[in-house]
């Protein structure tokens, strides 16, 4: 999706600091539901994104870049923001980061079982790569973006049913979800449009905004969230095959195991506040208003795990 007008000219000013050709056309990118993504075809037949951060700001941004070297450098598939004149990767234009990413020529991963078993080991090896210092501790479209939804709806009196369910969620949660879950760096979003992969193999994880430290299962469950159902029921085959890579890599300990359901009812929810506050609250009256009830709607389902 796009949230932003880019011209040519700004465009050329960006291609120009990255050392690469002339701008041959401009084409938005599907997926990328909190900011900016364009196709650059340049006139010497090569191809590039284009990313604009319309939902974080450049100090934000700037510290994912070093967090996302970070895991690229130990190995862990994903674009690295292009280096430009003076060493930086990203410009800021009217309050915006801009940066340009290598183009990978791949569609999204599917839920095959090969491709969940490759989904499921990439996974586990993203979490055997150490912390690295600075990296946030709060995973943000978890309890930190309920309370401010919270807020919000104070302000402008707009409290739903939704809110109140998320409300009357948040002690249960909190009190259920058990202490001492082995943590360490998640993505926090592994849904479809955010990997990419040939069938059978991934190929570049795509978008960071939430990554952080945190539980570790909370990625399994979540890409379960993401690859693992079909038209509106968990399919086990789908568990089995991202289970069965991840622990290729790492066994989850028992008391992950049996904190799974509830840490998918967190994440589901996660995903529902999501989709709530930036298709109802944020940009309303667009065709996804009522996305967020794909997930509600799951909430009661009997889980593989």
């Amino acid at each position: 999706m796009a949230y932003t007008d880019v011209s040519r000219e700004q465009v050329t000013e960006l291609l120009k600091a990255a050392g690469l050709a002339d701008l041959a056309t401009i084409s938005p990118l599907a997926g990328g539901w909190a900011n900016s993504n364009f196709q650059l075809l340049l006139v010497d037949g090569s191809r590039v994104v284009l990313k604009v951060w319309n939902e974080r700001t450049p100090e934000q941004v700037e510290e994912l870049i070093e967090h996302t070297c970070w895991i690229a450098e130990h190995g862990f598939p994903t674009p690295v923001p292009l280096q430009l004149t003076g060493g930086e990767r990203m410009l800021t234009k009217d309050g915006l980061a801009w940066m340009l990413l290598p183009f990978v020529d791949a569609g999204w991963l599917d839920s095959d079982s090969d491709s969940l078993y490759s989904l499921g080991k990439v996974m586990a090896q993203l979490h055997e790569i150490p912390v690295c210092d600075g990296l946030n501790s709060s995973y943000y479209m978890g309890f930190k973006l309920w309370e401010d939804m919270f807020k919000q709806a104070d302000v402008r009196d707009s409290w739903s049913p939704f809110l109140r369910q998320l409300e009357e969620e948040v002690g249960r949660l909190k009190e259920d979800i058990p202490d001492g879950l082995p943590n360490g760096i998640i993505h926090g979003d592994l849904f479809p449009d955010n990997v990419l992969g040939t069938p059978g193999k991934v190929l570049a994880v795509l978008d960071f905004e939430e990554m952080c430290v945190g539980a570790i299962a909370l990625d399994l469950v979540m890409a379960f969230v993401g690859f693992g159902w079909q038209d509106g029921e968990p399919v086990k085959e789908r568990w089995q095959a991202i289970l069965s890579g991840y622990e290729s890599v790492r066994k989850i300990t028992e008391t992950e195991r049996a904190a799974l359901p509830i840490l998918h009812r967190f994440a589901t929810l996660s995903v529902a506040a999501w989709r709530y506050w930036q298709f109802v609250m944020n940009i309303p009256d667009t065709e996804h208003t009522d996305r967020y009830l794909e997930m509600t709607a799951r909430l009661d389902k009997t889980l593989p795990f």
